[in-house]
């Protein structure tokens, strides 16, 4: 993860679970299983700061309910195209200058609590 320069914010956004079609088995594929969605983004956040002023923030809330819907609606065979299409959605905010996005599948194996994929993008 980059480093956290000065007047630059770190939005975190913990435990979005959701419901979505997730896998290849045929149970996977006819139904709906819970992830867990845990992001990071990095955006300069000098103005919002100076200027108490919402129009200056990066939205998470837009962001997050574009994340619910998107991951809601469609179906996904690996975690990895599901995390991949997050970060996408992420990154289409000009503001943001690093993502990361880890999605949880519980109980994906019979022994582990879950399986996690982490994918991140950045721009300068």
């Amino acid at each position: 993860m980059p480093r956290l320069e000065p007047a630059m914010a770190r939005i975190r956004v913990k435990d979005l679970r959701l419901r979505t079609f997730i896998g290849i088995k045929e149970e996977e594929i006819l139904n709906k299983q819970d992830v867990l969605i845990n992001l990071t983004i990095l955006y300069p956040a000098a103005d919002a700061v100076r200027d108490n002023d919402i129009d200056h923030a990066l939205n998470y809330r837009t962001i997050t309910k574009a994340i619910i819907q998107h991951v809601e609606d469609n179906r996904f065979a690996l975690l990895e195209r599901l995390t991949q299409e997050i970060v996408d959605l992420v990154m289409a905010h000009p503001q943001v200058r690093y993502a990361e996005v880890e999605v949880d599948k519980p109980h994906a194996l019979r022994f582990a609590e879950s399986v996690s994929i982490t994918l991140a993008a950045h721009r300068e």
